[in-house]
């Protein structure tokens, strides 16, 4: 009988344990996502500005090469 009482009495303080590890996995879990979102949105624009770059790179380039072949023929 007393067994049976200890056994009960180690298997609540088990679920109790449980459940604390369980609301720190949640916390965990929704800090982590907020940090990977934040990580997401800053390499977007991170890569926006990269594309931004090249494009106007790109742009440039053109125009150094357009602008006196323009002139040339006029």
């Amino acid at each position: 009988m007393r067994d049976n009482i200890n056994k009960v009495a180690e298997r609540g303080e088990r679920l109790d344990s449980i459940e604390n590890k369980t609301d720190n996995l949640a916390i965990s879990a929704q800090g982590f996502r907020r940090g990977a979102n934040r990580v997401r949105k800053d390499m977007w624009w991170k890569d926006m500005k990269m594309r931004l770059c090249i494009i106007l790179g790109i742009i440039i380039v053109l125009i150094v090469i357009i602008v006196p072949i323009a002139v040339h023929f006029s």
